[in-house]
């Protein structure tokens, strides 16, 4: 269980968290939801050791355990699709590159640049590459940003059949909705 106690949170006059208490398990895929500014990518931040609170803490998660998807897809222009996972994949991996380019159905284009890809590729290519770190738990920052809602659902299935915490923040309510709780901030 990672539990949250009393996180507040500010950026100069602008409180994003203020006093936020809650308890996530570390298992299936957790949605934060909330409507636009409330505090959801700040919290996940926090959680992924990217931001420290003004107040409170964290506890039951260890940073250097997450894989973090940032809201920007943070392509490198002159990396291929493969380069953007064997550059980040661990030395001695368990699971080839090919996995994640599968999970997020982007096979045969492992020698595309990203300016040959759509919104949605980029997206996805962001994603692949936040899976081959291989950690324990998935940050997920909006990880569906122009995905078509089939393609994400599927995604998300196999999102869940990977075995590993994830929580994201989503505000598709259709893929809230499939994923096993939802945490309204």
């Amino acid at each position: 269980m990672i539990q949250v106690d009393h996180l507040t949170v500010s950026y100069g006059d602008k409180v994003a968290l203020d006093h936020v208490s809650l308890t996530i398990p570390l298992d299936g895929v957790t949605a934060l939801v909330g409507p636009s500014g409330c505090g959801k990518t700040t919290l996940l931040r926090v959680l992924g050791g990217l931001l420290t609170p003004d107040q409170g803490r964290v506890t039951g998660l260890e940073p250097d355990s997450t894989a973090f998807l940032f809201q920007e897809n943070r392509l490198l222009p002159w990396r291929t699709v493969w380069q953007h996972l064997t550059d980040v994949a661990p030395r001695h991996t368990a699971t080839p590159p090919e996995t994640w380019l599968k999970l997020v159905e982007l096979e045969g284009e492992e020698k595309a640049y990203p300016a040959a890809l759509s919104g949605g590729m980029a997206r996805r290519l962001a994603l692949a590459r936040c899976l081959a770190l291989e950690r324990g738990v998935l940050l997920l920052d909006e990880p569906f940003t122009g995905v078509d809602p089939q393609r994400a659902q599927r995604m998300l299935q196999r999102l869940k059949e990977l075995g590993k915490p994830v929580i994201l923040v989503a505000h598709e309510p259709h893929l809230a909705q499939s994923c096993d709780r939802v945490m309204e901030l």
